[in-house]
């Protein structure tokens, strides 16, 4: 049974929703037949446990990808998109997330004369990035329960689920890319990439009636299947556009054998009366939540700036051929 969330936080309250209209480098279009995406939900109260021991003091969410916390890229990527409201999903000991996005005028003023002035910009930025708010996530029981937990912040309009763990690289951020299918189609959208047939037990799988440019018509959720039984190697990745629909499918939707409610199994009860759209994100993605998937998406990074690039491809040349 899931637990109402106790109060929600305000972790940067003072940034006017006018700042976010239309937001980032990607415009949402007010279409009259789809309401317009205004939040986004990001869970983040996760115990890490693939990161571990590290995860034991730090949260795994601020851990760094090359220049910035996995964290930092979800709500950047909800913002160049046009989402407006982040609301993060956290527990009791991570209340660091909540501090990462607020204003710290001390830190700043003892800053001042102690970095460079563009270093200083880059802190003070996030506190204006989004305007953010904090739910509490009472116990680890899955993610179908994390997005539960937002209910009452979200309220009764559609809204999109960012996991930080995936990391999309690619010139249109992959939050984007979905809303222009969701603007077109409406119902719900989620992200799928093909995956080998060998690796699909590892994921929820999606039953696809191939509809156009790389878009399907969601007709069934299978949670990490053998790969025998698999409907197909579209494998769902960490992005969805959600109706309101889905909180009360996931109050329906029974635990699984860890006592945790699974969104895939809350979809599939979804789809029972409202559409949902698969789409194959475009772009380069990267799982941040294993060492060796953090260390490739920092590199990936890496080669993206211009200033580094050069000294990164030595660096991997080097220790390729000690």
């Amino acid at each position: 049974m899931c637990r109402q969330p106790k109060s929600v936080t305000f972790v940067n309250s003072e940034v006017p929703l006018s700042l976010f209209q239309g937001g980032g480098d990607v415009r949402i279009a007010h279409m009259p037949d789809f309401p317009a995406i205004r939040k986004a939900v990001i869970p983040a109260a996760g115990l890490g446990t693939r990161l571990l021991p590290l995860t034991k003091a730090v949260p795994k969410e601020l851990l760094p990808l090359f220049d910035k916390p996995l964290i930092q890229y979800a709500v950047e990527e909800a913002v160049d998109s046009g989402i407006e409201e982040i609301i993060l999903v956290t527990s009791e000991d991570k209340e660091s997330l909540e501090q990462y996005f607020q204003s710290n005028p001390q830190l700043e003023q003892s800053l001042k004369d102690k970095v460079p002035p563009e270093l200083l910009d880059q802190v003070k930025r996030l506190g204006r990035l989004a305007r953010v708010s904090s739910v509490r996530q009472e116990q680890p029981l899955g993610l179908g329960h994390a997005v539960l937990t937002a209910r009452d912040v979200v309220g009764d309009e559609p809204f999109a689920v960012i996991l930080p763990d995936d990391v999309v690289f690619h010139e249109t951020p992959a939050l984007a890319q979905m809303l222009e299918v969701y603007r077109r189609r409406g119902g719900g959208v989620i992200a799928v990439e093909q995956v080998p047939p060998e690796r699909v037990s590892s994921y929820g799988v999606v039953d696809p009636e191939y509809l156009s440019d790389g878009e399907s018509r969601i007709l069934g959720l299978v949670e990490k299947p053998p790969p025998e039984d698999a409907p197909s190697n579209l494998a769902i990745v960490g992005r969805y556009i959600l109706p309101s629909a889905v909180f009360d499918a996931l109050k329906r939707t029974k635990p699984g054998a860890k006592g945790e409610i699974q969104l895939t199994d809350g979809l599939a009860l979804l789809l029972e009366s409202n559409p949902l759209f698969a789409y194959v994100l475009k772009g380069e993605r990267h799982d941040g939540g294993t060492p060796l998937g953090l260390l490739k998406a920092s590199l990936a990074r890496a080669r993206s700036l211009s200033e580094y690039r050069d000294e990164v491809l030595q660096s991997i040349q080097v220790h390729a051929h000690p």
